[in-house]
């Protein structure tokens, strides 16, 4: 925006100085041409007057540039010049003007009692020019200043608009990473500042609305714990022993999870969490290496040994790395190879998961589809914990076979 309102003002401003300067510049060398002239003509008639007299030869050599008197008869006075169509032409009693090689000629005729003399008097360019090209140079630059001067303007007005619209790009791609604490500066326009305004108003209004939802979801979570208690004692008021034992761990199962719930939606409420995926990823793979070690598989790790911070929590990461990792395991034959890489990337990491196996199809990433006959909720689990710090997933095949999973985690 701050490019197209310069170009705009200055082409406006070019067109104006055009319109104006033009004319000017053109005025310059008329009044110039006009003054050289006069000069010209008057010295030609001071000489047009001694015609006729004794004096004429002094009143020719008193002028102080070149002057030719043409007598009647043929004989000339001066400067040596040729009898060209204008002299005849002013012979004739007409005093002209006329273009000559390397400027101008001025012609006055005057009557002597032997006849018309024509006084000729040579006008170069360069008088006809002077101090023409140094006003031009003046104009040129104060044309030049006004539109640079006109660009600097339109530069600092622009900028005081661009810069809060630029605040506003800011805060909304923050708030659509999840960083429900953002907020905008009002500054710039009154438009702009409405603007602000209503993005900041906007903010709260979702802020409130999630902590709501997430507050019902406890609360219903809660409410859940009154049926599992009555479970529970019809659990353990069965007869069989074998019976009683099952339904008390699908219980205590379901209360685990009831309760998991209700965790996370506290913990989402109070913002979002931050940890070390270096730490995390390095001590999940040496979990899943020992099971990897039982089924033969080639285990390849490359993890930073300095920390890595990314804006999830250390739980979350932990189960999005178990379920890239526990994907392999089910989906991939034994003794199938398996690379794990975390590096840095833009102010957060990039996790890749690679293995060796038969590979899978992007559609797994919807939620609920499986090629295995499990859940498929493993992929959604860790595509919704990138995209809640910023990031996001992808699955492609690579050229070798296989499959690779790349995870981009967003930091704090």
């Amino acid at each position: 925006m701050r490019r197209w309102l310069a170009l705009l003002v200055a082409a406006t401003t070019s067109l104006v100085l055009i319109a104006l300067l033009v004319p000017m510049a053109l005025l310059i060398r008329a009044v110039a041409e006009n003054g050289a002239m006069s000069r010209a003509t008057a010295a030609a008639e001071s000489v047009a007057v001694a015609v006729g007299t004794p004096d004429l030869g002094l009143a020719v050599e008193q002028v102080s540039r070149p002057v030719t008197v043409f007598l009647p008869g043929g004989r000339t006075l001066g400067e040596r010049a040729g009898r060209s169509d204008a002299v005849r032409l002013a012979a004739t009693g007409r005093s002209v003007t006329a273009e000559t090689a390397g400027g101008r000629e001025v012609l006055v005729s005057a009557q002597s009692p032997e006849g018309t003399a024509v006084i000729r008097v040579f006008v170069p360019d360069a008088e006809l020019m002077r101090g023409v090209r140094e006003a031009w140079l003046a104009l040129a630059l104060l044309g030049i200043g006004l539109v640079a001067l006109g660009i600097v303007l339109a530069d600092r007005l622009a900028l005081a608009v661009t810069r809060p619209v630029d605040g506003l790009a800011r805060v909304s791609h923050r708030l659509a990473g999840g960083d429900l604490t953002a907020r905008a500066e009002p500054g710039g326009p009154p438009e702009v500042r409405d603007v602000a305004l209503a993005l900041n108003h906007l903010a709260g209004r979702i802020d409130e609305l999630l902590a709501a939802e997430r507050e019902s979801v406890a609360d219903l979570s809660h409410r859940l714990r009154t049926p599992l208690t009555g479970l529970r004692l019809d659990a353990e008021s069965l007869r069989d022993p074998e019976e009683a034992a099952r339904v008390q761990a699908r219980v205590d199962a379901l209360e685990r999870a009831v309760s998991a719930v209700i965790t996370e939606a506290r913990r989402r409420s109070a913002g979002r969490d931050s940890c070390d995926a270096a730490a995390v990823v390095r001590e999940r793979v040496r979990f899943w290496s020992v099971l990897a070690e039982d089924q033969g598989r080639e285990v390849s790790v490359s993890v930073p040994d300095g920390p890595l911070t990314v804006a999830v929590g250390a739980e979350e990461l932990a189960a999005c790395v178990d379920a890239l990792l526990g994907n392999v395991f089910a989906h991939t034959p034994e003794g199938a190879a398996m690379a794990v890489r975390l590096q840095p990337r833009d102010g957060g990491a990039l996790l890749v998961v690679e293995d060796a196996g038969p590979g899978f199809e992007p559609a797994l990433l919807e939620r609920g589809n499986s090629g295995g006959g499990s859940t498929g909720l493993g992929l959604d689990i860790a595509r919704r914990t990138a995209e809640s710090s910023g990031g996001g997933l992808t699955v492609s095949r690579p050229a070798r076979g296989g499959a690779r999973v790349e995870l981009a985690l967003g930091g704090p």
